[in-house]
């Protein structure tokens, strides 16, 4: 089944060259079907990017989708034209009075700041609350998971003695969990931050579950025991070449940054990285979707008011 997207997006050239099924809206509106509703806060600089991303993993799945893109109003974005921007996304006044089926707010590179300090967190909390109302089941990425839960939890982060980045090996906590169905005992998952959270502060709180977890990494995915709140806390949606471009950024502004863990084979970085994620990228969300989104929402996304 296809992901819907809107028309003109530049992510649909992309997806239809890798034969991912993406239907317009001006075919989507022939249907006679309720697809799951999904927003998608995007707080990455390089926005089309980062939807392509996600909307590559979303697409894979037998369950029509029906995205909103959704950007701060408070922060004014340097690395995505202001026409796409116009275009193709919303602010948050948009979408408050509308109910969804499924959220997902990305990473930010802005973890070395307080969160306080982030010139949008107060719009971010607002969005992050009402998603707790008006969404069934969210999904939180990086210093995304990391804002949820010091926002629901007060789960403080922590600085790194260096920045994590690489593809690193995560042990699965609980393989039957319905979002762990699929999984080796062992799965990769990319990181790329400077700050991270401690398992111990998540332990103290008894409705949330460690799903996967690294020596080297740290914590991977956190679930709320409820189905409604995830907290993944790398980048499983990250392309081949995404760590690469990082690492060369970096290089090119003389910050000396080390060689992505476990990416360029033989830690030449010359060579092309192997893409080792993507299966457990696509099992990621297509269980989230199948069993916290589609399985378990109300066909009416209004009697969401029922479930508070």
């Amino acid at each position: 089944m296809p992901i819907k997207i809107q028309n003109g997006l530049p992510a649909q050239k992309t997806l239809e060259n890798e034969n991912i099924f993406v239907m317009t809206q001006d075919r989507a509106v022939s249907q006679d079907i309720r697809p799951l509703r999904i927003v998608i806060l995007n707080l990455m600089p390089n926005k089309i990017e980062t939807e392509t991303q996600i909307l590559r993993l979303l697409g894979n799945s037998p369950l029509q989708v029906d995205i909103e893109l959704l950007q701060t109003a408070t922060h004014t974005s340097k690395n995505t034209s202001a026409d796409h921007l116009t275009t193709f996304y919303k602010v948050f006044d948009d979408i408050k009075d509308q109910f969804f089926d499924g959220m997902i707010i990305t990473g930010a590179p802005v973890e070395k700041l307080p969160f306080e300090e982030v010139d949008y967190w107060d719009e971010l909390c607002t969005i992050m609350d009402w998603s707790v109302t008006h969404v069934y089941s969210t999904m939180h990425i990086c210093w995304g998971a990391q804002a949820a839960v010091y926002h629901h939890y007060g789960v403080p982060k922590h600085m790194l003695d260096e920045k994590l980045s690489g593809v690193y090996v995560h042990r699965v906590m609980n393989i039957f969990h319905p979002l762990m169905r699929g999984c080796d005992d062992k799965i990769l998952l990319p990181h790329s931050r400077y700050t991270g959270v401690h398992r111990s502060d998540l332990r103290e709180h008894e409705e949330l579950e460690i799903l996967a977890s690294s020596n080297l990494a740290g914590v991977a995915i956190v679930a709320n025991k409820n189905g409604r709140q995830f907290f993944v806390f790398g980048h499983a949606e990250y392309d081949r070449n995404t760590l690469a471009g990082e690492y060369f950024r970096d290089s090119n502004k003389g910050l000396k940054p080390q060689l992505p863990y476990n990416y360029f084979p033989g830690n030449d970085p010359r060579a092309l990285p192997a893409l080792t994620w993507r299966s457990y990228a696509t099992i990621l969300y297509s269980n989230w979707l199948n069993y916290y989104v589609y399985q378990q929402t109300p066909y009416d996304l209004n009697d969401l008011k029922s479930l508070q």
